[in-house]
This record gives structure tokens, C-alpha cells and sequence, in this order.
């Protein structure tokens, strides 16, 4: 069975911890910010950074890889409706799961508390 794994939830929840967990092909928009392993984010690149996950994911897919894993935040189902149309265009079962930060995990790429409060509070659960 070919499995494509959504890993949601805000920074530090452990969501590429997770992934790495999981094993597969793994692949987070935060990747697109790391230059020579020195992570460099610049949220007026943060749309590219999202394009260039799709694209990655799509070219996973249609070379054959049967596990393909995504970590990004997702915080609105909207942001996973690509995932979804890639799952079915290549036969991939979806698997959306909410990773939290119950083990007081701190998130590596310095994103304010503030800033995660606000994705905490816009948070959709889909069931």
C-alpha cells in the first residue's frame, strides 16, 4: 500500500521527529530554508517554500516512492487539500495525524510564542 503521511501541529510538537520515526521519503517546507545546513528562513519566501514541498512530494510520488512523509504545521485543512489531490492522482492512502507537544519540546527554528498562540487558536480539526 502506498502511504502518504500528513504530520500536523505547531513548532516543536515534534512533528519531523515523527517523520524520521516513520521512515519514508520525508519532506517539510522548512527544508527550502536550509542553505549549506544553516537554516535561513525568510517569510517573504514562505509561499515558494510551500510550492517547492508540493513539487517535491509530486516528484516522490510519481518516481515511485510508496511512503512519503510530510511535516509541516497545517494548521487549516485548506493547506492539506494539494497533499490530497496528489494522494488520489497517484494511489496514495492518506494518513492526517496531529502531532502535540506534550513532552515540552521546543521548536528549533525560533518562532516566537506569540506567533504559535495565533496557530494554536486557528487550528482546525478535521474529522
Amino acid at each position: 500500500m502506498k502511504s502518504l503521511f500528513l504530520l500536523r501541529g505547531c513548532p516543536g510538537a515534534g512533528k519531523s521527529t515523527l517523520a524520521k520515526a516513520i521512515g519514508g521519503f520525508h519532506v517539510e517546507a522548512d527544508m527550502f530554508f536550509l542553505k549549506e545546513n544553516e537554516y535561513k528562513f525568510d517569510p517573504l519566501l514562505l509561499k515558494e517554500a510551500h510550492e517547492w514541498c508540493k513539487k517535491t512530494v509530486e516528484t516522490a510520488m510519481s518516481k515511485g516512492a510508496d511512503k512519503v512523509v510530510v511535516s509541516n504545521t497545517f494548521t487549516r485543512k485548506w493547506e492539506m487539500s494539494t497533499y490530497y489531490e496528489l494522494a488520489e492522482k497517484y494511489g496514495f492512502t492518506v494518513f492526517s495525524l496531529i502531532v502535540e507537544n506534550r513532552h515540552g519540546g521546543k521548536n528549533i527554528h525560533g518562532v516566537p510564542d506569540e506567533r504559535i498562540l495565533q496557530m494554536k487558536e486557528r487550528f482546525e480539526i478535521v474529522l
